[in-house]
C-alpha cells in the first residue's frame, strides 16, 4: 500500500517537473541538433547518434531518457534532413516524441553561414500501470486521468555560425505556447553561444553558455571543454567542466573511437536537497560521422 501511495505521488510530482522543465541532455553543445532543428552539420555527408541518460540514480522513479537523432546534409541544395526520437519515463509517465525537421544554410560574408531550421512533432503520453494496485486501476474515475493523449508540435531554430564561433536561438514545442491541447510538452527556448579556436596545436579549448528558459524556470549554463589532438587523429580525447544554476554541477569527457565514431560520457551533480538520495546523473552518447569522399582531380 504504501508503495502504491509513493508512485502515484511520484507521478503527481513527475508531472509537475515535466510541467515547469523540459527533456534535454548534458553535452548538447556538442550536438546542437538535439535543441535547434537549424543546427546543421554541413562538413559531414550524415549523422547519426543516441544518448541514453539516467537522471538521479538511486532514487526511486526518476526519470530515464533515450535519445536518437539522424541528419543528411545535401551540398547542392545547401538542405539538411533530419530525425529526431526520444522516449523520457518519469514513475509512472512515458513521454514518446518523433520529429522530422529542414533547414537551409545561407553562405554570407567573411566566412559567416547563417542557417534557418523548422521541425514538426508528433508527441505521446502514456502511463505504466503495472505497478499500481488493483484497487486503483478498476476504478474508473482514476483511470480516467490517466489516459493516453498525443498532439503534434512544432520547433524553430536560427544559427550563425564560422569557423570558431556559433550563435544560436531555438524554440522547441511551440504550440504549447498557444493552444491547451497542445502541452503534452512545455514550451522550451535557448539562446546560446560557443566558440573554439582552432589551430594546429596540440590542445584546444572550447567555451559555451546557454541561456534556457523552460514555463516559468530560467536557467544559465556554462560549459569549458579542452580538446585533445595527436599527429594521427584530431580530437582524440575531450574533458570539460559545466555549472547550472540552480546548483548542478557535472563533468564531460569524450574519447574517439575511430575515424567516425565518438563516444561522450557525463556526470552532473545537483547539491540541492535531492542529493541525499541520489548519486548523481550519468549520461552516454554515441556520435557516428559519415564523411563527405572528396572527389580528385587528375
Amino acid at each position: 500500500m504504501k508503495k502504491t501511495i509513493y508512485i502515484l505521488l511520484l507521478n503527481l510530482l513527475s508531472i509537475i517537473v515535466v510541467g515547469q522543465s523540459n527533456i534535454r541532455i548534458n553535452n548538447f553543445l556538442e550536438n546542437l541538433y538535439y535543441i535547434n532543428p537549424a543546427a546543421i552539420d554541413d562538413e559531414s555527408k550524415a549523422v547519426f547518434s543516441m544518448t541514453a541518460r539516467k537522471q538521479w540514480l538511486g532514487f526511486p522513479g526518476a526519470p530515464s531518457t533515450i535519445y536518437a537523432t539522424g541528419t543528411t546534409y545535401l551540398d547542392k541544395l545547401h538542405t539538411q534532413f533530419g530525425l529526431k526520437v526520444f522516449n523520457d519515463k518519469i514513475g509512472i509517465s512515458n513521454t514518446f516524441n518523433v520529429g522530422l525537421s529542414y533547414a537551409y544554410s545561407v553562405k554570407l560574408q567573411y566566412k559567416w553561414k547563417l542557417h534557418l531550421g523548422l521541425a514538426a512533432n508528433f508527441q505521446n503520453l502514456s502511463y505504466d500501470l503495472s505497478d499500481l494496485n488493483s484497487v486503483y486501476v478498476d476504478d474508473p474515475s482514476f483511470y480516467s486521468k490517466l489516459l493516453k493523449a498525443n498532439n503534434y508540435n512544432s520547433d524553430l531554430g536560427a544559427q550563425l555560425t564560422n569557423k570558431s564561433l556559433t550563435v544560436g536561438l531555438s524554440t522547441q514545442n511551440l504550440f504549447s505556447m498557444f493552444f491547451e491541447e497542445n502541452k503534452l510538452q512545455t514550451n522550451t527556448n535557448y539562446l546560446y553561444a560557443k566558440y573554439r579556436y582552432r589551430s594546429l596545436d596540440l590542445i584546444h579549448l572550447q567555451a559555451g553558455v546557454a541561456a534556457i528558459q523552460s514555463n516559468r524556470i530560467f536557467q544559465m549554463e556554462f560549459n569549458l571543454t579542452t580538446f585533445f589532438t595527436t599527429y594521427r587523429q584530431k580530437d582524440m580525447f575531450q574533458v570539460g567542466l559545466f555549472y547550472r544554476t540552480r546548483t548542478e554541477m557535472g563533468v564531460l569527457f569524450g574519447v574517439n573511437l575511430g575515424e567516425s565514431l565518438h563516444a561522450w560520457y557525463s556526470f552532473d551533480y545537483n547539491v540541492a536537497g535531492i542529493s541525499k538520495n541520489t548519486v548523481g546523473t550519468h549520461e552516454i552518447m554515441l556520435v557516428y560521422n559519415l564523411e563527405k569522399h572528396l572527389s580528385r582531380n587528375y
